[in-house]
């Protein structure tokens, strides 16, 4: 069995028009009928960092929860993005990027990796006391386009800093589509062998004829949660300017039907999902 995030957030982040709450809220609702194990539906971030998202805490309120089994994420990238979210009771997992690229995250939360990392804790200490869990994305995790250095074993040192804060959830991260079947086999082998103990996640970009080896490198490998975005739209706006498009969900649950993999999504709602996403994000592309 499979877990899948689907990640509107993701999708309609980078989006120059505003879109109205109310379609927001429309749009996440219908994804809730489909049995995702998880939303990632917003970020409590800089309005001027990330417009689209100035008003998640809206979206949120117009949210049925009442007869889906999904689970609700929320991005923050600082101290004061958690003391936001942790407020709603709604909200079961806070998302973190952490960046192992010293360029990338500082232009991502504008701090370095080890401010990060004490940023973590604090962050991790404030999700528990309101029953949160944290999720941290460890981006650049395959490469960066701005020539830090990179290794697995740099991605490995970080996860265990990460690990013996405490954490327990933690998604390998290519931000910007440079991972391959080589490098997601070995890191992903590597990384759920050593933490065996940690829910090891896939979030990564695609062009549309890599999607499905990078899917089948992780899964076989050890992955059993992945994220995605239907059609794979959206991705980082602070990426490189060539940012390739997010995985798309509706590849990856086809890749998981045929090789008999439960995914426990309910394909009828998937479908209308999906309808919907092309009207969606053409009408505010």
């Amino acid at each position: 069995m499979v877990r899948i995030t689907e990640c509107p957030r993701d999708a309609m982040q980078g989006l120059h028009d505003f879109i109205p709450t109310d379609k927001k809220a429309s749009y996440i609702n219908q994804l809730l009928k489909v049995g995702f194990d998880t939303i990632d539906f917003g970020s409590f971030v800089s309005p001027k960092a990330i417009p689209q998202l100035k008003d998640t805490a809206e979206v949120l309120k117009l949210l049925d929860l009442s007869k889906t089994n999904s689970k609700l994420l929320a991005i923050v990238a600082n101290e004061r993005g958690a003391a936001d979210a942790v407020n709603f009771e709604e909200i079961n997992y806070l998302g973190f990027p952490f960046s192992i690229s010293e360029t990338f995250q500082q232009r991502n939360t504008n701090s370095s990796i080890e401010e990060s990392l004490k940023r973590v804790e604090v962050i991790l200490n404030l999700a528990g006391k309101h029953s949160k869990e944290l999720v941290i994305y460890i981006s650049m995790a395959f490469g960066n386009p701005y020539g830090d250095q990179w290794h697995p074993d740099i991605v490995s040192k970080w996860t265990e800093k990460l690990v013996d804060l405490g954490i327990k959830n933690i998604a390998l991260s290519d931000t910007i589509g440079v991972s391959a079947p080589d490098n997601i086999s070995s890191l992903f082998s590597q990384i759920i062998n050593d933490f065996s103990k940690t829910e090891i996640g896939a979030h990564l970009h695609t062009t549309p004829l890599t999607w499905e080896e990078k899917v089948k490198a992780a899964y076989d490998n050890g992955c059993r949660k992945f994220d995605g975005a239907i059609k794979g739209f959206g991705g980082c706006p602070m990426a490189a300017d060539d940012l390739t498009g997010n995985m798309p969900t509706e590849k990856m649950v086809s890749y998981f039907n045929e090789h008999k993999i439960v995914t426990n999504i309910d394909m009828e709602q998937f479908s209308i999902s999906h309808d919907n996403s092309s009207l969606f994000f053409q009408s505010n592309s």
